[in-house]
C-alpha cells in the first residue's frame, strides 16, 4: 500500500491579502484524508508547521516581503519534506502561498538527480528582488528554486540550484511580468500559456509534458496553483486571472498525470477561505487530489 504523507504550511507571508494561511484547514475540511483514505492509501496528516507573524508586515533592505519568515517557514519545510521521502512516503503539501513551493522543492529536490516540474499556475512566479514589482515573495518561489535571487532564500537547506530550467513545464500562463518573460526566453522554459491550452487542447499539453520528463527526468514534483484555474471554478485564490483552466480540463490533467504515474511529489496551494465561496475552492482542490491519486468516474 502506497504511502502519502500530508503537511501543511499555514503561511500568507509571501503575499499581501490574508486568509491563504487558513487554507490547509480548508482543505482538511473538504476531507482529503477521507478521499485519499477511500482510494487506499495508508495517508499519514502529520499537521501543520507553525511559524510566528511578524508585529508588522516586514519589508527589508532586500525589497522583499517578510524575508525573515519566509525562510524560516521553507527551511522547516524542507526538512520535513526531506524526511518524508527518506521514509518512502509521498509528500503531498497543503498551502499556504506559493512562496512555500521554496521549501517543498528544496526538500524533494535532494532525492533526484534531476527532478522535473509541473507549474501549474496562472503566474511564472519567476521574479527575482530585481524584477519583483511587488517585493512579494510567492512571486519569487521558482525563480529561487532555479538558484536566482536573493541568497538566503536560494541556498535554504544547504545546496543551489535545486531544478534546471531545462526540466520545468509551466501550465496555464496568462498573467506575466516582463522580467518573467525576458527570463523564460532567455533560460528557454517550457510553457504552454491559455493561448497553447486554448488552441491544442489539454490533453495534448499534458502529453506532450509527460513525454518531454520521461525522456530526462527520475522524479516530477507537481505544484498546483489554485489560481490556475478559471475564478468560475476556483474564486477563493488571493490573484485570481481570468480566462483560465477549466475544472474539466483540470481533472483531465490530474487523471492523466496519475495514469502516467511520473508524480512523485505534490502541492496544492493559495486556497483563499476568506474569499471563497462556501469553501468551493478547497473542495475543488481536494477533488483534483482524488483525481491525481487515481479516482475515477467509472
Amino acid at each position: 500500500m502506497e504511502k502519502i504523507t500530508i503537511i501543511g504550511l499555514p503561511m500568507d507571508l509571501g503575499q499581501n491579502r490574508r486568509g491563504v494561511d487558513m487554507g490547509p484547514s480548508a482543505i482538511r475540511y473538504a476531507e482529503v484524508v477521507e478521499r485519499l483514505d477511500s482510494l487506499g492509501f495508508d495517508v499519514e496528516d502529520s499537521g501543520d508547521i507553525m511559524i510566528g507573524r511578524p508585529a508588522q508586515l516586514d519589508t527589508s533592505e532586500t525589497k522583499l516581503n517578510n524575508l525573515k519568515e519566509v525562510t524560516i517557514g521553507s527551511r522547516l519545510l524542507a526538512e520535513k519534506v526531506d524526511a518524508i521521502l527518506g521514509k518512502n512516503s509521498f509528500p503531498l503539501v497543503l498551502g499556504g502561498d506559493h512562496s512555500i513551493a521554496i521549501g517543498t522543492l528544496a526538500g524533494a529536490s535532494k532525492h533526484y538527480e534531476n527532478l522535473g516540474v509541473i507549474w501549474f499556475d496562472a503566474h511564472g512566479d519567476l521574479n527575482t528582488d530585481e524584477t519583483t514589482p511587488s517585493g512579494n515573495i510567492h512571486g519569487m518561489s521558482l525563480a529561487v528554486s532555479l538558484g536566482l535571487g536573493n541568497d538566503e532564500l536560494v541556498n535554504i537547506h544547504g545546496y543551489s540550484p535545486k531544478i534546471k530550467p531545462e526540466n520545468v513545464v509551466i501550465i496555464g500562463a496568462r498573467s506575466l511580468d516582463e522580467g518573467e518573460r525576458k527570463l523564460i526566453t532567455a533560460k528557454e522554459i517550457k510553457v504552454f500559456s491559455m493561448h497553447e491550452i486554448d488552441r491544442r487542447g489539454m490533453a495534448a499539453v499534458i502529453e506532450e509534458t509527460i513525454a518531454f520528463f520521461n525522456e530526462k527526468t527520475d522524479g516530477v514534483h507537481l505544484s498546483v496553483d489554485m489560481d490556475a484555474l478559471d475564478p468560475i471554478d476556483a474564486p477563493g485564490v488571493g490573484t485570481p486571472v481570468l480566462g483560465g483552466i477549466t475544472y474539466r480540463e483540470s481533472h483531465l490533467a490530474m487523471e492523466m498525470l496519475s495514469e502516467s504515474g511520473i508524480v512523485t511529489s505534490a502541492e496544492f496551494v493559495e486556497v483563499n477561505p476568506i474569499l471563497d465561496d462556501k469553501n468551493k475552492t478547497a473542495t475543488v482542490a481536494v477533488a483534483l487530489m482524488g483525481s491525481l491519486f487515481g479516482e475515477k468516474l467509472v
